[in-house]
């Protein structure tokens, strides 16, 4: 049993945790917190505002972690430097891609009529997008740590039942508010293509203008044919992304006319909670497209 010691309002609370879990990505932070509550310390190796398609663990960064039994990752393919993670962990931890059960989206667009160019066609790893996704795998979290923790498995699955049933509320939440958005216009062009699973569960079609990752910028034809379609579609705004250069949207907005919507949370590192992810995103994309 592990005592974690932390100070609030001045006095020293101490609570035991059964479980240490080192997560690759802040929303899994949260995720682990809701579904491990008292039992679990979370170390956030991925902290929150840090890049998860270029992180690069150090021995120093897992010394300082200390014996963790867990490791959470996104999966799909987004951390790709997971086997070098998998040599400095402790032997005894074990690696949990959460998006290895969940299913996946191939390719960079489920736009049929856009123009992929050189976007890389792998699995969309960005599966967090989808409400559905993440009640997937607040099971998925429970049952992991079920395994690694037996005589908390109850204490476990019940924590995953009350947060998806607040997953459930979201959603519920998330489809009132996007009813609002006209069918012909439910088009969503974003920074790069993080909003397929948002898209797909929605009935939106998503038109990125990078690929998978902000590296991924498209020709000179390639962004042509997009500006064409966005014209033809009168598509009225395009969203940027928080942390993300928004020169190329701008000159995109200057050619069509089109303005630049508030940015969106893509990568789910520049907020405090996967509910806040959610309501910011759904928020702005139906002030913008609604009207």
């Amino acid at each position: 049993m592990r005592t974690c010691i932390a100070l609030l309002s001045l006095s020293v609370v101490v609570s035991a945790a059964e479980l240490k879990v080192a997560t690759l990505h802040p929303l899994l932070a949260d995720l682990a917190g809701q579904v491990g509550g008292a039992r679990v310390e979370v170390v956030e190796l991925v902290e929150k505002n840090a890049d998860p398609h270029h992180f690069e663990p150090t021995p120093q960064q897992i010394r300082a972690a200390g014996d963790i039994d867990l490791c959470l990752a996104s999966g799909m393919g987004l951390e790709s430097y997971l086997p070098e993670l998998r040599s400095l962990l402790p032997a005894s931890a074990t690696l949990v891609e959460l998006g290895d059960s969940i299913p996946a989206i191939e390719g960079a667009c489920n736009d049929p009529d856009h123009h992929h160019g050189g976007h890389d066609h792998g699995l969309d790893p960005h599966w967090w997008h989808s409400v559905d996704a993440f009640r997937r795998a607040a099971t998925l979290t429970a049952d992991a740590f079920g395994k690694a923790d037996p005589s908390g498995a109850k204490f476990y699955q019940n924590n995953a039942l009350a947060y998806r049933a607040n997953l459930d509320a979201l959603e519920r939440w998330t489809k009132r508010q996007l009813a609002k958005v006209p069918r012909e216009r439910r088009i969503l062009p974003t920074a790069h293509a993080a909003f397929a699973y948002f898209c797909r569960d929605y009935g939106f079609a998503a038109v990125p203008v990078q690929g998978i990752n902000r590296e991924q910028m498209p020709d000179a034809q390639t962004l042509a044919d997009l500006i064409a379609k966005l014209k033809q579609d009168k598509v009225p705004a395009i969203f940027p992304e928080k942390r993300s250069n928004p020169k190329i949207l701008e000159a995109l907005t200057a050619d069509t006319g089109i303005r630049l919507a508030p940015p969106l949370i893509a990568d789910g590192t520049t907020t405090d909670s996967y509910e806040e992810m959610v309501r910011h995103n759904v928020t702005t994309i139906v002030e913008a497209l609604s009207q």
